[in-house]
């Protein structure tokens, strides 16, 4: 055997070591069943798929992987990475590519129930119900568009494909009478793209999913200005409860962008997702550490103040993980 066909063998068994019978020897445990005692059984590495780089996701998540490190001493790395979000994030989560997602409720209850952009009833669970998106609707101020319905023939940003935002904004433009496939001009792009399309004029409106404050949101109306402006969508909540009843009436604080006045929108809350099989000593960990570590979580983006736990089980109709059951009783 030449010395390059002994390194091949070499490096393919080395991979099988790590990832053959049983996985990773760095990936976290499958739940055995047994009792949960909230303690890590052995070092892991926790991979946790966010959202847009501007958005809130990100900046939580990336604080969240930070706080899992530190509090188990090291011995969970946890790391957070950029994603399409919600839908992308439960595929991926599935998939094993992640082992934490944060994600929409609508988009959750999608994925459990098999329905939506899901064609099968996928085994995740939740950790907690943590903060509430609230979807923001902006529009350049000189391109005549009033409502969700005066988008027709617009070129309008939906959000990152695959991810929460592009659901809502698919289901807001289908209650306000129009087919998000040929009504509008649909430009699936990310936030920081769409942020710049608004200022530039390349894109005439636009739909985000986020909390308050969405970073990317901020620059838009730091730097835009009064050439740009929020729509009222109250009017669109009935149609949008029929779809999915997470969908709750909310408001923008005129505060949070320094906006002429308040916003009334429709909001829904996020959840932080886990496979089905996670260890349970783990999830509980996770959990415990969201709440441990809040203060800090909210130095990342003050979003994560909304994560409470007296609504924390509040993640109907995805089940909690019985570690995350644990740990909340």
């Amino acid at each position: 055997m030449t010395r390059f066909g002994t390194i091949a063998v070499a490096a393919v068994l080395a991979a099988a070591a790590l990832t053959g019978c049983g996985g990773r020897q760095d990936a976290p445990q499958a739940d055995t069943g047994g009792a949960v005692t909230c303690e890590v059984g052995r070092e892991a590495r926790v991979g946790i798929a966010t959202g847009n780089a501007t958005g809130v996701y990100f900046a939580l998540g990336n604080a969240y992987a930070q706080q899992i490190s530190e509090a188990t001493g090291g011995k969970v790395k946890a790391t957070a990475a950029e994603t399409g979000a919600s839908v992308q994030n439960i595929q991926q989560l599935v998939s094993g590519n992640y082992q934490v997602a944060f994600s929409l409720a609508d988009s959750a209850a999608d994925a459990v129930l098999g329905t939506g952009g899901f064609t099968d009833k996928q085994p995740v669970r939740a950790l907690s119900r943590i903060y509430t998106n609230y979807t923001q609707v902006i529009v350049r101020a000189d391109a005549g568009i009033n409502s969700v319905a005066d988008m027709r023939g617009k070129r309008v940003s939906t959000g990152s494909p695959k991810s929460g935002t592009e659901v809502i904004a698919q289901r807001l433009l289908t209650a306000a009478g129009l087919n998000p496939d040929s009504d509008v001009s649909a430009q699936r792009l990310d936030l920081a793209k769409t942020v710049d399309g608004l200022k530039d004029g390349s894109v005439d409106a636009m739909f985000w999913s986020g909390g308050l404050p969405t970073p990317g949101i901020t620059d838009l109306f730091t730097t835009a200005k009064d050439k740009v402006r929020f729509l009222d969508i109250a009017d669109l909540l009935d149609k949008m409860r029929t779809v999915n009843p997470v969908y709750e009436a909310g408001t923008i604080p005129a505060a949070t962008y320094a906006l002429p006045t308040d916003v009334k929108t429709i909001v829904v809350p996020n959840l932080l997702l886990v496979r089905a099989d996670l260890d349970a000593n783990l999830a509980c960990a996770l959990t415990n550490i969201l709440f441990d570590r809040k203060p800090q979580l909210e130095q990342a983006n003050p979003a994560a103040k909304g994560i409470d736990r007296a609504t924390a089980r509040n993640t109907a109709p995805v089940e909690l993980h019985r570690g995350a059951d644990h740990a909340l009783r």
